[in-house]
């Protein structure tokens, strides 16, 4: 997998998802999710007004594009949601906020252990 351009030099790309996006305020985006020994980055790309739901100190800027960056060292812990239709991963930050990330029918399991 071709590193991304917005990676920084010492940061290594664990894996890539492609996955649904699930604010706390409002909203459902879907993109692609980064997950680095460093952060997890996440690229909307389609409903890019998560700019407005989402805390400004998380966004990341890389030329004209924003991403959802969030720093490993903020993450109080992840729980693992699954039902039949609908499998997530709910990452809890150290200030109270949570991101809901949806894999539809597929497991989050690997993305859980990238998480770590």
């Amino acid at each position: 997998m071709k590193k991304p351009k917005f990676l920084e030099p010492d940061e290594n790309l664990i894996g890539k998802w492609t996955i649904v996006y699930k604010p706390e305020n409002k909203g459902l985006y879907n993109g692609n999710l980064y997950v680095t020994d460093k952060r997890l980055i996440y690229d909307a790309r389609f409903d890019l007004s998560a700019t407005g739901l989402i805390k400004e100190t998380l966004m990341l800027q890389w030329g004209s594009q924003k991403f959802l960056a969030i720093p490993k060292s903020e993450i109080e812990n992840t729980e693992i949601k699954s039902s039949f239709f609908k499998k997530q991963l709910i990452v809890h930050l150290k200030d109270g906020s949570k991101h809901i990330f949806d894999y539809g029918m597929l497991s989050v399991k690997k993305l859980a252990e990238a998480v770590k």
